[in-house]
């Protein structure tokens, strides 16, 4: 079960960042047919710096989610010790019960 939760994250996760490289790819300026070098070369810089801005942004994105899995993992180990609590609570009311019958010695 964790690895099917896993995979179909992971899937998400690859998903959601092609699409974003799509969005990137069409916002930039391809200016092939520009005779200037400085036009060029200050292209050529603008999208290194868009290019580190991405990753970062990426990064940013790929550690909030896993921030939100381990978030989402300790919220079920709550749940789940919770319920074994009141579990062994249940079978506990259970044994006074009949010890007060006089069910069980």
């Amino acid at each position: 079960m964790i690895r099917n939760s896993r995979s179909r994250s992971l899937r998400f996760l690859l998903l959601f960042s092609s699409i974003s490289l799509h969005f990137v790819s069409g916002f930039s300026n391809d200016s092939g047919s520009s005779k200037n070098d400085a036009k060029t070369k200050s292209n050529v810089t603008s999208s290194s710096g868009t290019g580190s801005k991405v990753v970062i942004i990426l990064l940013g994105i790929v550690a909030i989610g896993l921030f939100s899995f381990y978030l989402f993992k300790l919220w079920q180990k709550k749940k789940r010790e919770e319920q074994y609590a009141r579990l062994l609570k249940l079978f506990e009311q259970d044994d006074e019960l009949e010890v007060e019958l006089g069910l069980k010695d």
